[in-house]
């Protein structure tokens, strides 16, 4: 089943040309990283999804226009933006009664328990907490929704490695115990990496890479090749190439690694590579 099925969007702002003819579909029960440089359409995208942009072109969520069906996704569906969108007049405790109020799938003995292992507490007014907390009280709350849909834009901004790495523990314990899907932005490629199921790579509104994680390691191949076979492996049309000071470092992509190894180290690129070499090839 396709939870998130976009064809051929377009999204203007002005002269300014945010989706340009994007596509992209997504299977129930994947975790997929949407990566991309800044100005690329990613924050667009995802708005569109969550149906805050109206956009040309086809585009269903959980088989719904997300635009004019969107009081029915939001049953179904969570987001964080990447901005602070909490009311900070109120108290934590009171943020967690508005929403058990207010969204049928909200988890509230959850959303305490994951509240109990960080230094917030429930009687404290949400402006007078740092920017990693408010972060944390976002998480916490978004991720007690039992949707079958979570998208995250850019969600780590404030927070320090230690609270970050707690937060995909659970987001990936969470998949592994449901059927979500999950779609997520972050400039914070490598700490992302090892949930991925799927990646898309986007660049001035178009998608220019989506693949499943398993194909990257059958796709792409990375050569560490010293001074005396570097010409003979540009000869062999890498996707991109750069210089370290020990060897160079070619990236190849549907290549015969019998080939490949016979003129340097092979390895599979991680994704930070991969998307840097995809956008030296675009640019």
């Amino acid at each position: 089943m396709s939870i998130i099925s976009a064809q051929n969007l377009h999204k203007r702002y002005g002269s300014q040309l945010a989706l340009d003819g994007f596509n992209l579909k997504i299977d129930a029960h994947n975790i997929v990283g949407l990566i991309g440089p800044n100005g690329a359409g990613k924050t667009t995208l995802l708005r569109a999804i969550m149906g805050l942009n109206e956009v040309q072109g086809e585009l269903k969520v959980l088989g719904l226009n997300p635009y004019s069906q969107r009081h029915l996704l939001m049953n179904r569906s969570a987001y964080i933006a990447d901005v602070d969108t909490l009311p900070r007049w109120m108290k934590v405790k009171d943020l967690i009664r508005y929403v058990t109020r207010v969204h049928a799938q909200f988890d509230k003995e959850k959303v305490k328990n994951i509240l109990s292992k960080t230094s917030i507490k429930q009687d404290a007014k949400i402006k007078t907490l740092s920017k990693g907390m408010v972060t944390q009280l976002h998480l916490a709350i978004v991720c007690s929704l039992n949707t079958e849909l979570l998208v995250l834009d850019e969600p780590m901004l404030g927070l320090d490695i230690i609270h970050r790495q707690a937060f995909y523990d659970r987001l990936q314990d969470d998949f592994h115990k449901g059927n979500k899907t999950i779609l997520i932005s972050t400039h914070e490629v490598s700490e992302i990496e090892h949930l991925l199921t799927h990646v898309v790579f986007i660049a001035a509104g178009q998608s220019i890479l989506c693949t499943a994680m398993e194909e990257v390691t059958k796709r792409f191949y990375k050569v560490m090749v010293n001074d005396s076979r570097l010409e003979k492996a540009l000869k062999l049309s890498p996707i991109s190439q750069r210089s370290t000071p020990k060897a160079h470092q070619l990236i190849f992509e549907n290549a015969n690694p019998e080939q490949l190894s016979e003129i340097g180290e092979l390895s599979t690129p991680n994704l930070a590579e991969l998307f840097v070499a995809y956008m030296r090839d675009i640019q």
